[in-house]
């Protein structure tokens, strides 16, 4: 399926800069409960992701990432999940994060 270029602009995605990482004991499988600072513009969202077989959480602090912002928050095991942060599969199916492979300013969207 083929969508516009209008439809890809709608997907709101944004580097942040992960400033707090913790365990997220209360789900099934396991995912961090993760804070992502966007900058001045956006602030800080929280995020649930499924990293702990690929990531450890020392790993992750000021770790620069990538994230859709225009999701509706989803409730996981009573944490709200503000954001979606993106990952792509290893090999094994584990996510690995989308990182910038340069620092850039926190907030920037991709295009």
């Amino acid at each position: 399926m083929k969508i516009a270029w209008e439809d890809f602009e709608r997907v709101e995605i944004r580097v942040g800069t992960i400033v707090e990482a913790e365990e997220f004991p209360r789900t099934r499988k396991p995912l961090y409960r993760l804070t992502i600072d966007f900058g001045s513009e956006v602030g800080t969202r929280r995020s649930a992701a499924g990293l702990p077989p690929r990531y450890e959480l020392d790993d992750l602090h000021g770790l620069q990432v990538l994230a859709v912002l225009n999701f509706k928050p989803r409730n996981i095991a009573g944490f709200m999940s503000e954001c979606l942060t993106l990952g792509v599969p290893d090999e094994g199916g584990e996510p690995i994060l989308v990182v910038p492979t340069k620092e850039v300013p926190d907030g920037g969207r991709l295009f």
